[in-house]
């Protein structure tokens, strides 16, 4: 025998917003959603942000516990979809 589990994905945009996060932080976690990670720099790319408005938005969204950050902050962090709360 053997089970199959069915996961909603619960980070929609209304979701999102309903966390108070602006439209660059729920376009950050579309693009995770489809690419797997971010990086500060990919941010500003996308976004036209300073490198400390990129910081202070990724760090909003581990403090919701959105993302999980990967590595020490500087060069080379990276933010991934938390998985523990994503299904």
């Amino acid at each position: 025998m053997f089970g199959v589990t069915f996961s909603k994905d619960i980070f929609t945009v209304e979701y999102l917003q309903n966390l108070d996060f602006n439209e660059r932080q729920v376009n950050a976690v579309m693009y995770v959603k489809e690419k797997g990670e971010i990086t500060n720099s990919k941010y500003q790319e996308l976004t036209g942000v300073s490198r400390m408005t990129a910081f202070r938005d990724l760090q909003f969204i581990v403090k919701k516990k959105v993302f999980l950050m990967l590595g020490k902050v500087g060069r080379g962090t990276k933010y991934i979809l938390n998985a523990s709360i994503a299904s």
